[in-house]
C-alpha cells in the first residue's frame, strides 16, 4: 500500500516539473535585458550575500551613534590592488596611486572560516567584494596589483579582479625573501 502511495506522489512532481521550466525562461529573459559590469555575470552566492547583509546592518547601527561629516565624492580611475595570500587567509586592499584604502575584503569577512579562508575560491569572493565596492564609489578601472605571500589564494585573486572589470596594468611580486637571516623554523613531521 505505502510503495502504491509513493509512486503516485513520484508521478505528480514530474508532472509538476514542465510548469517550473517557463518561469525560468522568463527569469533569462529579464536578467538578459539588464545591464552588467560582470563579465562572468554571476552574483555571490547566497549564503555570502546574507553575512554581508547582515555586517552592513550592524555597522549602520552603529553610524547612527556618530555623528556623519560630510564627504566628498572621490573619483578614482587607477590605484593599486595588495594581495596577501598566507597560508591560513588572503587579503585584498584596493588603494588609490596614494595608497589611502578605497575597499578592502578579507576571507574571513566574507563568512569563510577555518581552513577554507585560504582556498583559491575564497580569494575569487573577496576580490569580487572588494572591486564592486571600489567600482560603485569610486569609479576605479585599473590597477597594479603588488602580490605578497606563498597562499593558494595569490593567482586567483589576480584572475578575479581582470574577471571583475579592472584592467590589470602591472604585476610585482612584493613577498619579502630573507638574505639568510633568522633561523627557519624545523620541518614538519606529516
Amino acid at each position: 500500500m505505502s510503495d502504491e502511495v509513493k509512486k503516485d506522489e513520484l508521478k505528480k512532481e514530474t508532472a509538476e516539473a514542465p510548469k517550473a521550466a517557463p518561469v525560468l525562461e522568463e527569469a533569462k529573459e529579464e536578467r538578459e535585458g539588464e545591464f552588467s559590469f560582470d563579465t562572468t555575470s554571476e552574483e555571490l552566492p547566497e549564503e555570502i550575500k546574507q553575512k554581508l547583509e547582515k555586517n552592513k546592518q550592524a555597522r549602520a547601527k552603529k553610524k547612527l551613534i556618530k555623528k556623519k561629516k560630510k564627504r566628498v565624492a572621490k573619483v578614482v580611475k587607477v590605484g593599486r590592488a595588495y594581495i596577501q595570500a598566507t597560508y591560513n587567509n588572503t587579503m585584498i586592499t584596493l588603494t588609490d596611486n596614494g595608497g589611502d584604502v578605497i575597499s578592502w575584503a578579507s576571507a574571513g569577512l566574507a563568512g569563510f572560516k577555518g581552513a577554507k579562508k585560504a582556498t583559491p575560491y575564497a580569494a575569487q569572493i573577496i576580490t569580487k567584494i572588494a572591486t564592486q565596492k571600489a567600482r560603485e564609489e569610486y569609479g576605479l578601472e585599473e590597477v597594479s596589483v603588488f602580490v605578497s605571500g606563498v597562499g593558494t589564494g595569490r593567482e586567483a585573486a589576480i584572475r578575479a579582479l581582470n574577471a571583475n572589470g579592472l584592467n590589470v596594468s602591472a604585476i610585482k611580486d612584493v613577498t619579502p625573501v630573507p638574505h639568510n637571516g633568522c633561523r627557519p623554523k624545523k620541518p614538519r613531521r606529516v
